[in-house]
């Protein structure tokens, strides 16, 4: 039986952290598999399967390092990667497989003979890192660190066409898509929400992370702006973040608090999605999302703002696609307010995802 590891920054609320416990449950019967994850006591954590191994280098969740740690903890992975790897990582895997961008990426691509090694893209290249010296400085040490691959495997075609934009490497590369657990995800939709959504209005959940790349920011400005216009809604944010007080700051300002509503964290976000009108997720960039995925089992009309996030509404038709801007969601949304009828309905378009052909592909690129 082969021994697989996978690598990632936690297992914390997230799409590719769900993506990869999915993947990880699914191939447990026939390989050996293990998760190594930078930081410990993520909450997805309880949803693996009890034959997957589970090691951490740091044992603390990311939220409760101090702001030294969040700081020192990446520079020394980068620094110290070799020494790191070899202490705590370094056993008879057949397979490594980094499966997020940045440190695990870093401290995954040292030299080992023995192991295959396999990089996972999910997001933007080019947008990930900003665009500052920082970034400038990442995009250098990282070609490195890339180029240590054997294969690069990237969630869309759109990513994988903007990495090459930045990185010209003589690297096989693929794209596979997000693996997700249809069955899972209309199971748990089924349990009780605790929310009483107003029937009389429009009803919108987004589900991110407080970040600056999902632009919650610019989403309450044109919440703001529509209220003010007598365009009456609601938006639900599901997710946390270090945005979170300036988002909640921004709020009050804009006095719009019992319509913008911050939900926090949610283990299970799935009956709200399926008790809204509509699923939004209005980013400034994005990879392959897996939310999109989960909003469209669960049937609901969506609107995203023009990122590589269009590939997954490819055979999708119960959806808008609006401009990148300010003026794009303002468009968009306040079309989708005034006309809710015409927009919102039951949808018979439930996706047809092939997962068991993604699985495939993920053994095949195992046993090569």
């Amino acid at each position: 039986m082969k021994k697989i590891l996978f690598g990632i920054t936690s297992l914390g609320l997230g799409g590719a952290e769900r993506v990869l416990v999915d993947i990880a449950n699914k191939i447990c019967k026939e390989y050996d598999v293990s998760i190594f994850t930078i930081y410990s006591n993520g909450e997805m954590e309880k949803q693996l399967n009890p034959n997957v191994k589970l090691q951490s280098l740091i044992n603390k969740k990311y939220e409760e390092l101090t702001k030294i740690e969040k700081i020192i903890i990446p520079i020394k992975i980068m620094l110290r990667r070799k020494a790191i790897y070899r202490k705590s990582i370094q056993k008879d895997y057949d397979v490594e497989i980094a499966f997020l961008e940045g440190p695990v990426t870093r401290l995954f691509s040292t030299k080992n003979k023995r192991t295959k090694k396999i990089a996972w893209i999910h997001n933007d290249i080019t947008k990930v890192f900003g665009s500052g010296i920082k970034a400038k400085i990442k995009k250098i040490i990282d070609k490195k660190i890339y180029a240590s691959y054997s294969k690069l495997v990237f969630v869309s075609k759109d990513n994988k066409e903007k990495f090459e934009k930045v990185y010209s490497l003589n690297i096989e590369k693929t794209v596979i898509y997000n693996y997700i657990d249809i069955d899972t995800v209309i199971k748990k939709s089924n349990e009780k929400c605790d929310i009483n959504f107003d029937n009389k209005t429009l009803n919108i959940v987004a589900v991110s992370r407080l970040v600056e790349q999902k632009a919650i920011d610019r989403l309450i400005n044109v919440h703001s702006k529509l209220i003010g216009e007598g365009l009456k809604h609601k938006i639900y944010v599901i997710g946390d973040g270090p945005k979170k007080d300036e988002l909640v700051k921004l709020i009050q300002e804009k006095n719009v608090k019992d319509s913008f509503i911050l939900l926090g964290k949610k283990e299970n976000p799935y009956p709200y999605i399926k008790n809204a009108d509509c699923f939004a997720l209005l980013s400034y960039f994005e990879g392959y999302p897996m939310v999109l995925l989960e909003a469209q089992i669960l049937e609901k009309y969506i609107i995203i703002t023009d990122t590589a996030a269009r590939e997954t509404l490819r055979n999708y038709n119960n959806c808008m696609i609006v401009e990148n801007s300010e003026d794009g969601i303002y468009n968009g949304l306040s079309k989708l307010i005034a006309n809710k009828d015409k927009y919102i309905n039951e949808s018979d378009n439930q996706s047809k995802y092939d997962n068991e052909n993604i699985i495939i592909e993920i053994k095949k690129l195992i046993e090569e």
